[in-house]
């Protein structure tokens, strides 16, 4: 692993941490215990939870990139060709990518294992949520299937393995809620801030804040590549059909004490 990160950078973020506090679209400042003039956090409308038999709702300020009544991919997608059948969709020749860029977000995904299931390991039900199309968040059918632990269903690929097996049999559908941070650089290309990943599948907790140690990739050791703050989310295409059914996103703030050079 090769990660170079400035330790003065760092310890100057850190240290802003219990120095500042972000103001809702306001310049960091500091603010009196409960202070009155402090700015409220936006108000937005909860949505509603999915199940393995139904989609559910979007929050109110999520942006919908994939859902029951978008029949075509091109809106929000580029690349590969999906079928579409009552409001399902399915590879069918190469991975896509959110014609838009993201930086900090959360990301909700909904996805179905194939039925019956075929084949074992890698080779069972794969696809991949892949941020900036290098950072992997593991899709496959784990249910009572084995492969290494590093790649199986909510795996950080090839870092982080779940922290528990919380997989649906194949043909039920699942929920993915990822919180994602972006690794930050310095102009000369370091990292200062390493990403991060909190994943929750079907409610349940499997990554933790979890510290990328570098790009995720298959057969060798992570190492950091200099990326900019914002990249596009990919969607894989692993030759498995597997079921797509709602995926939204919901941009997010800088961290506390944490400068935000995507200018979101």
């Amino acid at each position: 692993m090769r990660i170079r990160i400035k330790r003065a950078a760092l310890g100057i973020a850190f240290a802003a941490v219990g120095a500042a506090a972000w103001g809702a679209g306001q310049a960091e400042q500091r603010w009196k215990v409960h202070d009155m003039k402090r700015p409220r956090p936006q108000v937005i409308t909860p949505g509603t939870f999915s199940s393995a038999e139904k989609a559910g709702m979007p929050p109110s300020d999520a942006i919908v990139l994939l859902g029951n009544d978008k029949e075509d991919l091109t809106g929000n997608f580029t690349g590969g060709k999906w079928i579409f059948d009552n409001g399902i969709y399915m590879p069918n020749g190469g991975s896509v990518d959110t014609k838009e860029e993201f930086g900090d977000c959360q990301l909700h995904v909904e996805w179905a294992e194939p039925t019956p299931a075929t084949g074992t390991s890698q080779g069972r039900g794969n696809s991949g949520i892949l941020f900036f199309g290098i950072y992997e968040v593991q899709v496959l059918d784990s249910y009572k299937d084995e492969t290494y632990a590093d790649g199986q269903c909510g795996a950080i690929y090839g870092q982080y393995p779940p922290l528990v097996n919380v997989n649906r049999p194949p043909g039920e559908f699942q929920t993915y809620d990822i919180v994602f941070r972006a690794p930050l650089f310095d102009d000369q290309k370091h990292v200062t801030r390493p990403g991060r990943f909190t994943v929750f599948q079907n409610g349940v907790v499997i990554q933790d804040s979890v510290q990328l140690t570098g790009t995720t990739a298959h057969g060798h050791e992570p190492r950091y590549d200099y990326f900019k703050p914002t990249g596009k989310i990919q969607i894989q295409d692993h030759g498995n059909k597997v079921r797509y059914r709602q995926i939204w996103i919901r941009k997010l703030g800088p961290e506390v004490g944490v400068a935000n050079p995507s200018g979101d």
